[in-house]
């Protein structure tokens, strides 16, 4: 089983693989073509949604800290996990001033009311940082928060096991995307495709017309779609 203490290790002690943007995570759990064309194919486009989230990241983007009521706030923290082989920044770190137990604080700049199954990429994200955290500090990171801007409230996500187990499981896969160099399959979730600023590129419509259900059919039951 693939876990956040494994991964990434080699047997053998050899060096460990380039290491993977924390925000690839976010982008494969919401969807894995997307993730493909941002981190294997190097290309983006923007919209109205990536400039608004732009626009909200703006505020946390120059590094610095400030303290509030008393808790330091580290703006644009780098952080990376080298057994994961993880690497990336934070938008907001609180630190606990009884321990210093570190508090990642992800910005977003849609509404905390999104689905919850496409909700669950932001989660990710914010919990691959928390992971890095802890391998940084030696602290435990139980939970962290998603600010959405249009809301304006927060949303505490607990990093709990099964979370752990999935950020570890992502990054296998995103990894085995890199090494393969295969873009994956347009995600079948339309919900997901309205807003992307890589749709035109993507051409999920495409996609499907030229692999719909008859195709799929034949790889799955063609006893030579696998000779080679």
């Amino acid at each position: 089983m693939v876990t956040a203490e494994n991964e990434g290790v080699r047997p053998g002690g050899d060096e460990p693989p380039d290491p993977i943007p924390l925000s690839a995570l976010q982008h494969w759990a919401y969807c894995p073509r997307q993730c493909g064309l941002i981190h294997l194919e190097q290309v983006f486009d923007d919209n109205v949604h990536t400039l608004r989230g732009q626009a909200v990241h703006a505020q946390v983007d120059q590094p610095g800290f400030e303290l509030r009521r008393g808790v330091r706030v580290e703006r644009a923290l780098p952080v990376w996990h080298d057994a994961l082989g993880l690497i990336g920044k934070t938008d907001a770190v609180e630190f606990d001033p009884a321990d210093g137990t570190p508090y990642p604080v992800e910005y977003k700049h849609g509404s905390r009311n999104k689905a919850a199954d496409i909700a669950h990429a932001d989660d990710m994200q914010l919990a691959a940082q928390a992971l890095c955290l802890e391998a940084m500090t030696g602290r435990a990171v139980p939970e962290g928060a998603l600010y959405y801007a249009s809301s304006k409230r927060r949303r505490v996500v607990p990093i709990d096991a099964a979370l752990r187990q999935q950020v570890a499981e992502t990054v296998a896969a995103v990894r085995a995307m890199l090494a393969g160099g295969v873009l994956p399959a347009p995600t079948a979730d339309e919900r997901r495709c309205r807003g992307c600023s890589l749709r035109d590129r993507c051409q999920p419509e495409a996609w499907r017309r030229l692999h719909g259900p008859r195709d799929l059919h034949a790889v799955l039951f063609d006893p030579d779609a696998d000779a080679d």
